[in-house]
């Protein structure tokens, strides 16, 4: 007689689907680890020597290792052929900085100022998951600043040319709190501290941008949000089962590269040629996200869908409506439920995720002419008022 080896209780069943899983788990945790101490894939880039394809192919967990790719591949990255970089840099003031935080890291920081002129308004900027301030918001900060206005921007700890593990967020507010502290001193500059001053947040850095404008309600003049993370969407979140058990793993192995995750780069670039292009980030994040990173990504936006009628400031919303990231409907939400009546929201038929860099140039260009439009208005508002 053939035995049923297959539990007949449900909550058996369940239970025995865990320790698989589980199993599973540890035997990919295994290969993590034993990846970890392996150069990492990286593309081969035209023009590049045995020297420089062995700083990029260094293991970029640590920030010296990010620091020496980008300083030996920052020249390459600016020639490539992509519009963001055809803005010349004639008639700007660039100064990059590092300074350690009240919590002890070094932060790496970069501004853009017109060279001849007061700036119009400060714009500070949030950037999305995994990246750096110093590639692809190279080209949007000089088209900004050409455009008059004052731009700052700064890579998280852990992200970019900043201290501290790469991609590692162990807790969101403690991020944003870095993100306060940085552009309090900003704003404090005798220089700065009398010029309207707005948000722009990319992706995840409509989070931090949307977290900061609720822990400081009053301190900023307005906000533009692109392809804002209020809500990751549906397909991009591991199915049920998957996120109790990696939540309950966050406790144990925080920092982990566990978490599924589909190719952000097909995902969020609707231009093919961009798409290629995004392989010359160099010290982006592209490996899996680590089990407390997500959890916390998760958790925020948890928290903001909720807190959605608490915000206050004057809004710009851009979304595209075909992207698969981060979820529209709850931007649309947001605009429909952000308490002041200053609000804007542009949604761009068949746009993907990076309306500001995966987009073809017609789309590019006319979400940057949306941006200077909005700012140009509230600038001039602010500064009469």
């Amino acid at each position: 007689m053939a035995l049923n080896l297959k539990p007949t209780n449900a909550k058996l069943y369940r239970g025995h689907l865990l320790d698989e899983f589980g199993g599973r788990v540890w035997l990919q945790w295994r290969k993590e680890r034993r990846r970890e101490v392996m150069a990492p894939v990286v593309r081969s880039f035209p023009g590049v020597d045995e020297e420089l394809q062995r700083i990029l192919e260094a293991n970029m967990d640590e920030v010296p290792a990010r620091r020496r790719a980008r300083e030996s591949f920052k020249e390459i990255q600016l020639g490539i052929d992509h519009i963001l970089f055809k803005t010349p840099c004639d008639g700007l003031k660039m100064k990059e900085s590092y300074e350690k935080n009240s919590r002890g890291l070094e932060i790496f920081s970069k501004s853009w100022l017109p060279d001849t002129s007061r700036p119009k308004a400060m714009v500070c900027y949030c950037h999305g998951y995994g990246d750096t301030c110093t590639f692809f918001f190279e080209g949007i900060a000089r088209k900004l600043a050409s455009s008059g206005y004052g731009v700052f921007a700064m890579d998280y700890p852990g992200l970019g040319l900043s201290e501290g593990l790469h991609c590692y967020i162990p807790s969101f507010d403690r991020l944003v709190d870095d993100v306060i502290e940085h552009y309090s001193k900003v704003k404090e500059n005798p220089e700065f501290h009398t010029l309207p001053s707005f948000l722009f947040g990319q992706s995840l850095g409509g989070a931090v941008a949307l977290k900061v404008h609720l822990k400081q309600p009053n301190a900023w003049d307005g906000a533009i949000l692109v392809a804002p993370m209020c809500k990751i969407a549906d397909n991009m979140v591991p199915p049920w089962l998957l996120k109790q058990i990696l939540i309950g793993m966050a406790n144990f192995l925080p920092k982990q590269k566990l978490v599924p995750q589909k190719d952000l780069a097909e995902a969020a670039f609707r231009d093919l040629k961009k798409r290629e292009l995004t392989a010359y980030n160099v010290i982006a994040y592209k490996d899996k996200p680590r089990l407390r990173t997500a959890m916390e990504m998760l958790k925020t936006t948890q928290e903001i869908e909720r807190r959605l009628e608490e915000v206050s400031l004057p809004l710009l919303i851009l979304h595209g409506e075909a992207d698969i990231v981060t979820d529209p409907s709850v931007s649309k939400a947001l605009y429909e439920k952000a308490s002041n009546s200053d609000k804007k929201l542009n949604l761009y038929k068949d746009a993907y995720h990076s309306l500001l860099d995966g987009e073809p140039d017609e789309m590019i260009i006319l979400v940057f002419n949306d941006i200077i439009s909005w700012l140009d208005e509230h600038s001039i508002t602010n500064t009469s008022s």
